[in-house]
């Protein structure tokens, strides 16, 4: 038997290797573009910069000489005596594989945006992309989605079918089903009378959208104040937060008001406009029959045409004007029904120094005064 050449037995030695078969190698050397590999086969790996990731990286900044990894031979001779291998590829196959188990499973994923798109955003696990579309990036319509551009997000995967290349991934329903859970903690944890903080999310022309952690509320104009609030855009802002009293529970749906009770004006009205008390207030609005004065936010009294001067007025803004300061005598209180009469005319000096008596008033006119008030509520 003849004796075989040191050369035959190395090379005996060595593995032997085919293309598809994955392998795993220790780097020998690395540069930016290309990183070389022993696989204990007789010719070294190269593994270039194409084929260890999709995404543009410095290779000296991914791996170190000593460093093992595992990876996919492309061809065993390159034309070169060199085997070319990959590594995004076996990467790529293997998940794929774990993306699968995650559709299967229902499991949440987390993964950086890696380029946001004109139909929704991508990012990439393991070398497999992943597409989620705008409609399914959030629960509410996105019109930036350049915002998520490089931002971790979490998502689950809805579709899977790489043959097709089609790897979707759902955002919205993630969001969907953590607010269904704020939202039956909060109505567990709320009931009616309760003050709570919220943030304003939303402004309209009636009212506004108080998001309080789990469910929106809607505090409208008639409860925004004791007074009268005639635009909720001068007095509100998005984003801002707010002490609010839950005034209410149907179903779903919190009406809100921040009209405390304690801050209530007619607490004390009875003492502040006692009847004879000399008033100040300002004119707010006007009928063809009188005015109506506000006396303090929330607390509105009734001027009768008859009673603004001691001479005829035809009608009361042919004397007084809106936001006009008016002084003003209490003839008439009713706490029950919240009604307060004021007399101009009982301040005036008559040439006989002498003051017709309250009593001359026909106060069945007064029976517009809460019709007239109600139209100005809307």
């Amino acid at each position: 038997m003849s004796e075989l050449s040191f050369e035959q037995m190395l090379e005996d030695s060595l593995k032997t290797i085919r293309n598809g078969e994955v392998v795993e190698g220790t780097v020998i050397d690395v540069k930016e573009d290309e990183i070389i590999l022993n696989i204990g086969y007789k010719s070294d790996g190269i593994l270039t910069k194409n084929e260890y990731s999709n995404t543009p990286v410095d290779l000296t900044t991914c791996v170190s000489v000593g460093d093992t990894m595992e990876v996919k031979v492309l061809k065993v001779n390159d034309g070169e005596g060199q085997v070319l291998l990959t590594y995004k590829r076996l990467a790529a196959e293997k998940g794929s594989k774990r993306l699968k188990e995650a559709f299967e499973n229902g499991e949440v994923l987390t993964a950086p945006v890696t380029q946001v798109l004109d139909g929704g955003l991508s990012v990439v696990m393991d070398e497999s992309r992943i597409f989620i579309p705008a409609s399914l990036v959030s629960d509410t319509y996105e019109k930036n989605l350049a915002k998520y551009d490089g931002q971790e997000i979490s998502f689950l995967i809805t579709e899977f079918n790489p043959r097709r290349g089609r790897i979707i991934g759902n955002r919205k329903q993630l969001i969907l089903a953590q607010k269904a859970e704020m939202q039956k903690a909060l109505f567990e944890r709320i009931q009616v009378g309760d003050v709570v903080e919220g943030v304003i999310k939303n402004v309209t022309d009636f009212g506004a959208f108080v998001d309080l952690g789990g469910a929106d509320g809607l505090l409208h104009i008639s409860e925004m104040s004791w007074g009268r609030v005639e635009n909720p855009k001068k007095v509100f802002k998005v984003g801002e937060t707010i002490t609010v009293l839950i005034k209410d529970i149907r179903d779903t749906k919190i009406a809100l008001s921040l009209k405390f009770e304690d801050q209530n004006p007619w607490l004390d009205a009875a003492y502040k406009y006692a009847v004879d008390n000399i008033v100040v207030g300002r004119v707010a609005r006007m009928t063809d029959f009188g005015a109506f004065v506000e006396l303090e936010p929330g607390v509105d009294a009734l001027l009768h045409v008859s009673q603004i001067s001691r001479e005829h007025v035809e009608k009361p803004s042919d004397v007084l004007s809106i936001g006009q300061e008016i002084e003003a005598k209490v003839v008439d209180f009713n706490e029950e029904d919240r009604k307060i009469s004021l007399s101009m005319k009982a301040l005036q000096n008559y040439a006989d120094d002498v003051y017709e008596d309250e009593a001359d008033v026909d106060y069945e006119d007064y029976e517009d005064y809460d019709e007239a008030d109600a139209g100005t509520e809307e």
